[in-house]
């Protein structure tokens, strides 16, 4: 009976360290997320109407309302309104919204099976950041033409004006955005996180001078209002598409660009620390 020979066994291939995958940098992994991020965003066409009418429809509502012209302006109350309402526009877009759908993507356990992946915390803020950013510069567009030409707001004509605008509206949507996600991680479910996101929303646009001047309020909501960054995202964008002598209505009398970003920035350093600590990718993580 022959044998047949054994055959050959080929000596071990040895991979050189630089051969070796590496696994993507968070940067990577988070904007790899913001196309899957949109259209998971777009599939929910009652959110995406709610998201985007909700502070047009308040703009033109209150802009109506308080019409009347500031004394010794040719300002309208309706025109700070719809000035200071680019900040809900921001808040609705990221507070609401991510506190909203993270809350329901952990409840159906979207974000369990996303953690098998290779995305991290970090990656994964970045993806719903971005979505945020592309989100709220449609939401900006929208209150802008309704301000233009409804309420005769004025778009800035310097370039300074416009890195005002820009990074007021940047710094406003990370913060925002990481106030959403950490107050989701408090929501049972997305009905709950409704009530969470959407009630401390509404209070906050009454002590931080978008749904009513800030000089109609009393000193106790205005102290309150300087706490959050809502009230000077709106203080910051009323300083670029109002009048420069519309300043004397803001009650430290200076349009406190320092205090704008330092506010700002110390709530998104302190929001991305806190949503390390407390985020989790499931109930019961």
């Amino acid at each position: 009976m022959a044998i047949s020979p054994a055959r050959e066994s080929s000596p071990p291939r040895h991979r050189s360290p630089d051969s070796e995958s590496t696994l993507p940098s968070a940067m990577r992994i988070g904007l790899s997320r913001v196309v899957p991020e949109l259209k998971m965003f777009y599939r929910r066409p009652e959110q995406l109407a709610l998201t985007f009418s909700m502070p047009a429809v308040i703009c033109v509502l209150l802009g109506s309302i308080f019409s009347t012209k500031l004394p010794n302006s040719d300002t309208s109350t309706g025109a700070v309104i719809a000035a200071s309402m680019l900040a809900y526009g921001i808040l609705s877009t990221s507070f609401i919204n991510l506190g909203i759908s993270i809350a329901a993507d952990r409840d159906t356990g979207a974000l369990r099976r996303l953690r098998g992946t290779p995305t991290t915390a970090v990656s994964y803020f970045i993806g719903k950041i971005m979505l945020v950013a592309i989100a709220s510069l449609a939401e900006a567009f929208i209150l802008l033409a309704v301000g233009v030409f409804i309420f005769k707001l004025r778009i800035p004509t310097s370039c300074y004006g416009w890195f005002t605008l820009t990074w007021v509206f940047l710094l406003g949507i990370v913060s925002c955005s990481l106030l959403g996600i950490f107050v989701s991680n408090y929501a049972i479910n997305a009905v709950s996180a409704a009530v969470m996101t959407n009630g401390p929303a509404v209070g906050l646009q009454f002590v931080s001078g978008t749904y009513v001047p800030l000089m109609a309020l009393p000193a106790w909501m205005l102290t309150i209002g300087s706490v959050f960054p809502v009230k000077w995202m709106a203080q910051g964008f009323r300083s670029v598409l109002l009048p420069p002598e519309m300043v004397v209505f803001e009650p430290a009398g200076s349009w406190e660009h320092w205090q704008t970003f330092l506010v700002l920035t110390a709530w998104s350093i302190g929001g991305l620390v806190a949503c390390l600590i407390v985020f989790r990718w499931s109930d019961k993580s």
